[in-house]
């Protein structure tokens, strides 16, 4: 009998993954065998430790290339990149939702608003910190994406997949004072993600049956000499696609977004907003740009189709919104297609763009997200655009916060939105993609006018008897927001240090 043979195992460079894992599982036992007065403060210190831990370990992998665990996971350029990304970006999440752990009205509110709140709302949040699982089930979450972006075969990806959307299935579910809203985006969110999944499964199986094999290099050299029906690789391709696309709010699979991000509490819809874009990006670019190579000239007409109608399909829809987390959905159903315009290009201009967009878009929707849990009133947030009307009276500096953001969604310039959709669109007119540049800026002068009409409203109207005032923010929400605004700042004026590193980081290990 032969001896087993193990696979060499890099732990240097899987350490990001593991750290937040055991971290997570670490989490879970805070929650069974500790005090609830002092899991909060556990819970969040455990938290930012492991994701301070886990970013060191990706800049100590950051000359590493190489493929581990038996071909299973990539480490190189793209991968370390959009791990350091999620990693800042889940960091940035984490502040607006540590200061959120005593819930009311669909969000997490702070312990400072809270105590300077009236008698009521002390009744109805209590006086403990609550909802500490959140901590565990974000870091998991979290874990998931940095191997979602990082494997190197189907299985392994579909694995990461489902190990980061199980735990944002349940984070939807816990605003519980708005309980109906919350627990039906978290049931809308699990049903067709399951669907996602399955579809992305399947694809699997007939790529399988195609290659004889999940490794995504070993897909590439049977794409680029075919043995069997080129039906398993053109069915394959798209159900993956299908699942990727449900994953990234790319029409015609967007449609749980608007009401995911509305319902679910306000920092969990930041974290998915910044982070699972991110990641899942990051695994298309991987299977699009190792895997089917080969049959680009294909999938690229119909991808391109799919970029077009999203930008079209956001920018339209946005103007009609009348809330405001439904038009930021929209706005980010709009950008999910710039994004795939860089993603389309197929050159390392293209890959370089994209993870720059990513980064520079994360930061933007952290800071607006984080503004609207601030805009509230005894019964919550005030959502409704007509509840922000003369804000810019009341309360100036967060109003100019959240103009300066809204004008990066629009790509005004000296903002990061700006930068990073010149980025994408001008590696997609290097790489032939003109025509969905045409489209590109035909849909960000239309999603222009919802943005400026929040800025209009904030400015130009009288507040009114039921304009909200913003609450005082705590340290942590503060800090995010600062981040968030002065790195759309920073990456809009002097965006140079991110685009060499995105170069510097843009191919794939095979």
């Amino acid at each position: 009998m032969p001896d087993l043979q193990l696979p060499a195992i890099d732990y240097s460079a899987l350490a990001p993954m593991l750290i937040l894992f055991g971290a997570a599982c670490a989490g879970v036992l805070v929650e069974a065998l500790t005090p609830r007065q002092s899991r909060h403060r556990i819970q969040l210190g455990l938290s930012f430790l492991a994701l301070i831990a886990a970013f060191v370990m990706v800049l100590v992998n950051y000359d590493t290339r190489k493929i581990t665990i038996g071909g299973a996971v990539a480490v190189d350029g793209p991968a370390l990149f959009l791990q350091g990304s999620l990693l800042v970006l889940g960091a940035v999440s984490l502040m607006l939702i540590g200061e959120r752990s005593i819930e009311k009205g669909g969000a997490f509110v702070s312990q400072a608003a809270v105590t300077v709140g009236s008698e009521r709302d002390l009744r109805q949040a209590g006086d403990q910190p609550g909802a500490t699982e959140v901590y565990p089930l974000t870091l998991f979450a979290l874990g998931g994406m940095l191997l979602f972006v990082s494997a190197n075969d189907l299985l392994t990806m579909f694995v990461a997949l489902e190990v980061f959307s199980l735990p944002l299935y349940l984070l939807c579910a816990l605003a519980r004072r708005r309980r109906l809203l919350s627990q039906e985006a978290a049931l809308k969110y699990f049903l067709l993600g399951s669907y996602a999944s399955a579809f992305f499964l399947f694809g699997i199986a007939l790529i399988y049956g195609f290659s004889g094999s999940i490794s995504l290099n070993a897909v590439h050299a049977a794409v680029a000499d075919p043995q069997r029906s080129q039906v398993l690789l053109y069915g394959g391709l798209a159900l993956i696609a299908i699942g990727l696309l449900f994953k990234s709010a790319l029409a015609p699979f967007h449609v749980w977004t608007p009401d995911v991000y509305q319902g679910a509490p306000t920092p969990i819809t930041a974290l998915m907003a910044a982070c699972t874009k991110v990641a899942a990006f990051g695994a298309l670019l991987r299977i699009l740009y190792v895997a089917f190579e080969g049959v680009r000239w294909d999938f690229q007409p119909v991808l391109g189709a799919v970029a077009v109608l999203t930008m079209l399909v956001g920018g339209i829809l946005a103007v009609t919104q009348t809330d405001m987390k439904r038009l930021l959905a929209y706005s980010s159903i709009a950008n999910a297609g710039y994004v795939m315009v860089g993603v389309l290009a197929l050159n390392s201009d293209g890959l370089s763009g994209t993870m720059f967009y990513l980064v520079a878009y994360g930061f933007s929707v952290l800071a607006a997200f984080g503004i609207v849990t601030l805009v509230r009133d005894a019964d919550g947030e005030a959502t409704h655009l007509s509840r922000w009307a003369g804000l810019g009276r009341k309360s100036p500096l967060f109003a100019g916060a959240f103009t300066f953001v809204m004008l990066a969604f629009a790509g005004i310039p000296l903002t990061s939105g700006f930068t990073a959709k010149f980025a994408v669109f001008g590696a997609a007119v290097e790489g032939g993609q003109t025509w969905l540049v045409i489209f590109g800026v035909i849909s960000s002068m239309l999603i222009a006018f919802p943005y400026l009409r929040v800025v209009v409203l904030m400015w130009l109207s009288q507040p009114g008897e039921s304009t909200p005032t913003v609450s005082i923010p705590g340290f942590m929400t503060s800090a995010a927001l600062t981040i968030g605004v002065v790195a759309t700042l920073a990456l809009g004026v002097v965006p140079a240090p991110l685009i060499d590193l995105t170069r510097d980081a843009s191919t794939f290990v095979r």
